[in-house]
Formats: structure tokens, C-alpha cells, sequence
């Protein structure tokens, strides 16, 4: 076929979005390395497509070479992109800005960082209306407002100029929507929008996709490396796999006889909620091999767990609050309720997890035990220390005995020490043992996690996330501690690379009868791995007990709603709504003086507790 028969046929296509053959590659090192290879696909009117892939893959840079929002001195973009029948490589860069914003429009991942945080909401939409359709200042507000009510931001009239940090994350993401749909473009990309929310925001914003798209007939592509979102959302699904489309078809065809390794991979990876009915202990993830798409069978994590000895961590109303200062003078006029009379213990080989959204206090929990943050009141004892009397001297002796694990290992990893020297860094400041031996015991963790001795001489740009996660689980062990807080230390992981790390944090605990305190809101994986589950709202416990009454038998309505918003890897629930109230968590500040109510609990079956309204 020769390129005039191409073009003609390219004319008559009844796509919005056609890519043909595209290829892009970056200028790197004075050579050009191509990440995305000879990739092709269509979008049709109305139609969701989901790209799904790991990180690296490629999915991303196909966006922004759509959008040709890549460097040009750094990157090269061939092939062809037909966007509303106009082949888009070919227009100039004046033309193509007319291109962005009104015939398609793209929202991103992090919301904070696509808004200007020195201009209100408001004003920045309006800019969408003013340049790409003429309207006047105030015909934009009237159309702006009319958009924040479209993406169901309540009390649109009101926030029109409220700044972007006066807003939640995922009503930041809605603003994002309503500015991508202001100039009604008949193509939508959305690049993991989704990802960085919390699990009932995310339910809310998949929802809103859904309607806004039937409402306004519009196109989507949609990227993400989460297959319950895909299952939900998509019409037809691509998977990319370094640089190439390794399968592409109807969603459930892809979901229920998906050909390639990787496919059945990254499905067979994903935790589904409600799998775990039949087992009494925690559950090891498959790992698949790439190349043949064969998994290994998983296998309980048996270790005992005696509830009836004495808990190695007792937390008995903990309370932790931050001041808030305001006027000339700094005087306290309130305060931030964060962690609020919360009561729980964990035992030895027990795994209990901490649910809840953002804001919940589940992280400044974790935080207040190991006195990274200091609690107000309440009692914390911990393998025979009454944490919150100890002076620093025996404080640190304490940390021997919890080890906390982050969610972002780079930001927690010295850039300038070896992997080796950070490994061994708490061993030898607590006196364990000699140089020598710190260097033994090094080789000795880098294995157990799945490393190479070999590699302790490598900085922490050098390793892959999953592998930086790794070595901080392994420094973490260097004190052999009895406890981990484990503070959101898979969510930001590829679900491969999270299998991984979950199924290695399960070895080890069955090796070391470790006590993992692990703090998370993504359902499906806590499920998985947890003995028992505590549920967070507002600085409160509101629902806590063993995995399987939480998961078979929720009792609060907190935790109803945070099970209903899980996205489940099944394209039957493509049209589900779940009719969720859109409303953002409250807020846990309270004015100076405010007393907490006296909360009660009832105890539904042997260990579940729920709070009384």
C-alpha cells in the first residue's frame, strides 16, 4: 500500500485517535536508544482504550508522543498519529497548541503538580474557555462553575476561588477533569489518573469517567498499570511490555484468553479481593516467569501465632495531635486530632494491618510507636519498654527492637552511601560487632532478600524500585528487630515487583517470627497478607479483628465502603456504578479546649470489635 492509498484510507477512518507504526526514541548518551517500537492502534468514538504495562514499558511516553509534549532536541517521534483525521507530526507547533486542550486534552497522575499553586481553580480553567473558545471573563466563570458541578465538586460557586492546596487529592484530580473536558475534546488520555488516590476516591473518579464519557460521547485512552482498573473502565485493552504491544483485543477477551506470558502474568500478579475465603493464613502471591507465563503455586505462610502470650507491642490510647498557630503572636488555636485514642496489640508472627484512607492517621500510628513523632498521651509498650517514658540513651537501645520501613526507599536511602555501608550503618552504631562482622552480616541480609553480595558496592540509583525496597528491608533486619512498622512499603511498586516484596516480608517473618505492623489502603494486598486488620477513620480504630470476619462480615459503615471501592480484575463489572457519596474526608482538625467523645465498642464474634455510633 502506498502512502497516498494510506492517507485516503486514514481520511475515511471512522477513529478519532489512529496511531500507525509508532516509534519514538531518546537522544541518549549521543545515541539514540528507541523506548516505544512500531505500535499501532485506534481509538473509536466513545470508545475506552486501556494501555496496561509495568513501569518502563512504554505506555507513558506513547501518551506524550501523542500530545508531542516530549523535548524535541532530546527525543524523535516517527510513524504517523491521525487525531480527528489531521495527521498531528506533520502540523507546526503553533498548530498543534490549537490541537491541545481542544481536540484532546490529557490529565496526568499527580494533580498538584499539572495545577499553578499561586492561581485559584477558577482561573485557571477559565484560561482553557478564554483562549481555545473566545469566551468573555465572565461567560468562562459561568461555563467554569458549570464544569466544577459537572465533575461534582460540591459547592462548585464557592470554590471558584479557592487555591489548588485547599483541596483534597482526589478533588485536585477532579479539577484536573473538568479542566481537560472545559473545551469538549472528542479524545481524552488520562495517564494513571487514579494511581496516587486512595481506594474510594478512586472508585469515585472511575465512576465520573464513566458518566462524563456517556454524557459527552468522548474518547479515552486510558493508561495504567492496574488490571481491576482496566477490567472496569476499558472497552478494548493494549499491553506493552519494554517498548512493544505484546497483545491487544476486547477487554475480556484479553482477561479471559489472553495469549501472551506477560498478559497471563500481570493477571495471575494481581490480588483479587474475596480470594482468600478459603485459607485460615496468610497467603504467598504467584510469581510468574515472564518468558512461559507459568506460575508457581502459592503456598500458606503457617507460622504460629499464640495470641494468648504477651503481645510484643501493647498500645493502649494513644493520642497524637499537632498544634495549630495562627495570628501575630503564634498562639495555639486549635489542633490537628490525628491519632485519637487508639488501642491495639500485636503479637509475635502476627501480621496486623492498618487500613484507611488519606488523612486517616494510619501513618502517624506508625510513627508515634517508634517516636519519629512524639504522642501526647497514652501508653506504648513494646518487648518490655514503656516507650513513651524513655529518655534518648535508652530510646535508642528501644530501635534495636522496631525497624520502620517507607514507602519511597530512594528518599530513605542515603544518594552518597553504598548500599553495603547503609546496611550495615545501624549495626555497627549500635555496637553488634566489628567492621568484619558488620561486613558478613551485610552479605548475609543482601541474600536473604534476594540479593548479591556482589552488589554492596553499588549506590541506590543504580537499583530498580523493587530492588531499593529490597535493600531497605534488609537494613531494616540488620538490628534483628521483633517489630517492622511497614508504612505503605508496596504501594508504590509495580504488581509484579509487589508480589515479590510481599511474598519476601512473608519468608521472613516465617524465618524470623517477625511482628509486622503494616500500614496500607490497598485492600486487596492486606487481605492477602494480614492475620488481623484494624480499620482507621479520623484518627480512630472503627472496626478491628481477625482478616477474615473484616473481609467476610464488615460490620462499620467506614469499612462497607472502603471494600465496595476496590476495582476487582473482572470486565463483567464494566458497567458497575457504585453510586458513592462524593464527598471529601473530614477534616480531624478540632479548636483548642475540644474534648474527644467517649468511644464504645462492641464485640461482633471472638476479637471483632466495632465502634458504636
Amino acid at each position: 500500500m502506498n502512502a497516498m492509498t494510506t492517507a485516503a484510507a486514514k481520511l475515511e477512518t471512522p477513529a478519532v485517535l489512529s496511531v500507525e507504526n509508532l516509534t519514538t526514541s531518546f537522544l541518549v548518551d549521543g545515541q539514540w536508544r528507541t523506548v516505544v517500537r512500531n505500535i499501532s492502534f485506534d481509538v473509536k468514538p466513545g470508545e475506552t482504550v486501556a494501555i496496561v504495562g509495568e513501569s518502563g514499558s512504554g505506555k507513558s511516553v506513547t501518551s506524550l508522543s501523542i500530545m508531542r509534549l516530549l523535548a524535541r532536541a532530546q527525543s524523535r517521534v516517527e510513524g504517523r498519529i491521525w487525531l480527528n483525521r489531521h495527521d498531528i507530526l506533520s502540523l507546526a507547533e503553533k498548530d498543534m497548541q490549537a490541537v491541545r486542550g481542544n481536540a484532546a486534552a490529557m490529565i496526568f497522575q499527580e494533580p498538584m503538580t499539572s495545577l499553578n499553586p499561586i492561581f485559584t481553580i477558577g482561573r485557571q480553567i477559565s484560561e482553557v474557555l478564554t483562549r481555545h473558545k473566545g469566551m468573555t471573563r465572565s461567560e468562562a466563570r459561568a461555563e467554569t462553575i458549570r464544569m466544577l458541578d459537572k465533575v461534582r465538586i460540591p459547592n462548585a460557586a464557592n470554590r471558584f476561588d479557592d487555591y489548588p492546596h485547599q483541596f483534597s487529592g482526589g478533588m485536585r484530580q477532579r479539577v484536573m477533569i473538568a479542566m481537560a473536558l472545559a473545551s469538549r475534546p472528542n479524545l481524552l488520555i488520562a495517564d494513571e489518573p487514579t494511581t496516587a488516590l486512595d481506594v474510594t476516591i478512586q472508585g469515585q473518579i472511575l465512576d465520573l469517567i464513566k458518566e462524563l464519557q456517556e454524557e459527552e460521547g468522548m474518547s479515552v485512552l486510558f493508561i495504567t498499570h492496574d488490571m481491576g482498573v482496566v477490567a472496569e473502565i476499558a472497552d478494548r485493552t493494549i499491553v506493552m511490555l519494554r517498548g512493544d504491544v505484546v497483545e491487544q483485543g476486547p477487554t475480556a477477551e484479553v482477561f479471559h484468553r489472553g495469549e501472551h506470558p506477560y498478559t497471563r502474568a500481570l493477571l495471575a500478579a494481581v490480588p483479587k479481593l474475596g480470594s482468600m475465603q478459603d485459607h485460615a493464613w496468610p497467603l504467598r502471591f504467584p510469581i510468574i516467569d515472564i518468558g512461559s507465563g507459568l506460575a508457581n503455586e502459592p503456598t500458606e505462610v503457617a507460622n504460629t501465632v499464640d495470641v494468648g502470650k504477651t503481645p510484643v507491642l501493647a498500645v493502649k490510647n494513644l493520642v497524637t495531635r499537632f498544634p495549630i498557630r495562627s495570628g501575630l503572636f503564634g498562639r495555639q488555636t486549635g489542633a490537628v486530632h490525628a491519632v485519637e485514642g487508639v488501642s491495639f496489640d500485636l503479637f509475635q508472627g502476627e501480621t496486623l494491618s492498618i487500613v484507611g484512607e488519606s488523612g486517616c492517621g494510619k501513618s502517624t500510628t506508625g510513627r508515634s510507636i517508634t517516636r519519629l513523632v512524639e504522642p501526647e498521651s497514652g501508653e506504648v509498650h513494646l518487648d518490655g519498654y514503656n516507650v513513651l517514658s524513655l529518655d534518648q540513651p535508652s530510646l535508642r537501645a528501644m530501635r534495636r527492637s522496631v525497624q520502620m520501613i517507607f514507602q519511597d526507599p530512594f528518599s530513605s536511602l542515603n544518594p552518597r552511601m553504598t548500599v553495603g555501608a547503609a546496611i550495615a550503618e545501624p549495626y555497627l552504631k549500635h555496637r553488634l560487632g566489628t567492621r568484619q562482622e558488620a561486613q558478613a552480616k551485610v552479605a548475609d541480609l543482601l541474600r536473604k532478600v534476594g540479593l548479591t553480595p556482589e552488589m554492596m558496592d553499588r549506590y541506590p540509583h543504580e537499583f530498580s524500585g523493587g530492588q531499593r525496597q529490597r535493600i531497605a528491608i534488609a537494613r531494616a533486619l540488620s538490628l534483628n528487630p521483633k517489630v517492622i512498622v511497614a508504612d505503605e512499603s508496596v504501594s508504590a511498586l509495580d504488581v509484579s515487583i509487589k508480589a515479590q516484596v510481599c511474598n519476601l516480608l512473608m519468608d521472613l517473618q516465617e524465618e524470623f517470627n517477625l511482628a509486622f505492623l503494616f500500614i496500607s489502603h490497598d485492600m486487596a494486598v492486606v487481605e492477602r497478607i494480614s492475620h488481623r486488620v484494624a480499620v482507621m477513620y479520623l484518627g480512630e480504630i472503627v472496626e478491628i479483628g481477625p482478616r477474615a470476619a473484616i473481609f467476610d462480615n464488615p460490620q462499620h459503615d467506614y469499612t462497607k465502603k472502603l471494600l465496595a471501592a476496590v476495582p476487582v480484575p473482572d470486565p463483567e463489572r464494566r458497567g458497575l456504578r457504585r453510586s458513592a457519596a462524593i464527598d471529601e474526608l473530614k477534616s480531624p482538625v478540632r479548636p483548642t479546649g475540644y474534648t474527644p467523645p467517649r468511644r464504645e465498642y462492641r464485640e461482633v464474634s471472638k476479637g471483632h470489635f466495632v465502634q458504636l455510633s
